[in-house]
């Protein structure tokens, strides 16, 4: 039986498909996702399942909804009983690791990853805890506000930048380590930071854009009770930006679109290098979008589009070259996996929960598979009751206890400017939704574990903040006397080891 192709995930964080080249934006480059998407499939309404990194993060890792995983916000723990596309995959003898950031909360770093080769760019204990009780209350010390917007521009380096390029060049020597050693199959999710906030890129990325055609946002802002306790929240209301802060902001986002884009260049010639690129599927996709100005908004939190949305692209063997139209979010990424692991007869684990995902590996191979629904959730800061979302066919509802439904025809109109749900053209397809959410989410039930959730984090956090401090935040493992030329092996041992294609004998 031959091995079944490895993979490699590519993730942005904070990445809209609508501010990338791929998707057809006339100003931002994006050549080498341009590239891999006119050789594979482009999925054109693919939804994150939180527009938060963490809870996004551990639903689509895991399949499954944040509220049935209770990793509600980016301080919710991520329970290490849970099983990931990583442990599905080790079980069918897949090699497993992750390179970059995940944002795990909680003591378990790994998740089912065989080994991880970076530390996590942001904590992993429960500091960013929201409180549902007081969520007019601000905390000053990590909640979004405008600075990143007010302080857009260069710079020599970041600590974002700083972490990328390590994410991307230990990436890269595990690939070829991988080609080197004979390891197949292998699975390997290599996520970057950017281009998420602070918006500040190298001279180089911002050089790449004539600064005056940049583009302001061109949605005006909306009204609904979200959008102002989220412009609240960001401080929008008491401390707004002018035209030129925003420019600035939009200007080094699109660089910073492109540094990314880079990476995913980078990723993929070492596969080609190493001559594994036509056996691995290459996904590259993002945990949630970014508002970046439009409808008075920045930032994520909320389930419009430019927030909701993500790209999303498949590469590899089989894969046809396509558009997909039908919605698809992150959830199904997982099912996906398995029929990719399972495509050379391998067989498949026992599922220890029922998935919340349907595998795209049908779409990607061009066979039709219709009449899919997106499921999403916002359960975290700046609001009080969870937010829900249904998206099918051409319709996006919004529900919340304390606001006013929404309900967009989002193809035909993508900047969701005319609200349907009190049309009496869309009544009944309004009320559909609405019976929908009722018998998919129990709100009140949901919100209490929530709140409970909340005060008990609130409790070990404040207990960790004093007296030994102990952390949760991953060190790498990293044994320098094993490494390059040392007295315990040969010259020659090194040599072989560490070069590819190796040195043939006698030349």
């Amino acid at each position: 039986m031959s091995n079944p192709p490895n993979i490699v995930l590519i993730m942005a964080d904070q990445l809209a498909p609508q501010f990338t080249g791929v998707y057809g934006n006339p100003l931002v480059r994006t050549p080498h996702m341009e590239a891999l998407a006119g050789n594979g499939t482009r999925f054109d309404y693919a939804y994150c399942n939180s527009p938060l990194c963490a809870p996004s993060r551990a639903s689509f890792m895991t399949g499954r909804l944040p509220t049935r995983i209770e990793a509600y916000d980016n301080g919710s723990e991520f329970a290490p009983s849970t099983p990931t596309f990583a442990h599905y995959l080790r079980t069918m003898g897949y090699s497993t690791c992750l390179s970059g950031k995940m944002h795990f909360v909680g003591p378990d770093q790994l998740h089912g990853f065989e080994e991880r080769l970076t530390t996590d760019i942001y904590p992993a204990d429960h500091a960013w805890t929201p409180d549902w009780e007081r969520p007019d209350e601000r905390v000053a010390k990590w909640y979004h506000n405008m600075d990143a917007v007010r302080q857009a521009g260069v710079a020599a380096t970041t600590f974002q930048f700083e972490y990328d390029e390590e994410t991307a060049f230990l990436a890269r020597r595990r690939i070829f380590e991988y080609a080197m050693d004979g390891t197949a199959p292998f699975a390997m999710a290599v996520s970057f930071i950017h281009p998420h906030d602070p918006y500040v890129t190298r001279p180089e990325w911002w050089d790449l854009y004539d600064h005056d055609s940049i583009d302001l946002p061109t949605i005006g802002p909306a009204d609904d009770p979200h959008s102002r306790r989220l412009a609240r929240g960001i401080g929008m209301e008491s401390d707004p930006v002018t035209d030129g802060q925003i420019r600035d902001a939009r200007h080094a986002y699109y660089a910073n679109v492109s540094y990314f884009d880079s990476l995913v260049g980078r990723t993929v010639q070492a596969l080609r290098e190493a001559d594994l690129l036509d056996s691995t599927v290459v996904i590259v996709t993002a945990d949630h979008g970014d508002m970046l100005g439009e409808r008075g908004l920045w930032y994520k939190m909320n389930l419009f589009e430019h927030s909701a949305r993500v790209p999303l692209v498949i590469h590899g063997p089989g894969v046809k070259r396509q558009t997909v139209t039908e919605p698809v979010s992150l959830v199904d990424l997982l099912p996906t996996f398995l029929d990719i692991a399972a495509s050379r007869g391998r067989a498949r684990p026992d599922r220890g929960s029922d998935l919340d995902g349907r595998s795209l590996w049908p779409l990607a191979l061009g066979r039709p598979d219709p009449d899919r629904t997106v499921l999403a959730e916002y359960c975290a800061e700046i609001a009080s009751h969870p937010m829900l979302m249904v998206r099918r066919g051409e319709f996006k509802y919004i529900h919340c206890d304390e606001d006013p439904p929404l309900l967009y025809n989002v193809v035909a109109d993508p900047a969701e400017l005319t609200n349907l749900a009190e049309d009496p053209g869309h009544r009944d397809i309004a009320d559909g939704f609405a019976s929908e959410i009722a018998r998919r989410w129990d709100c009140r039930a949901i919100r209490e574990r929530i709140v409970s959730s909340q005060k008990h984090r609130q409790i070990v956090h404040a207990a960790m903040e004093r007296g030994a401090p102990t952390s949760w935040d991953y060190s790498p493992p990293r044994d320098a006397s094993q490494e390059f030329v040392r007295n315990t092996v040969s010259w020659d041992d090194v040599l072989h080891r560490m070069q590819y294609p190796a040195p043939e004998d006698g030349k």
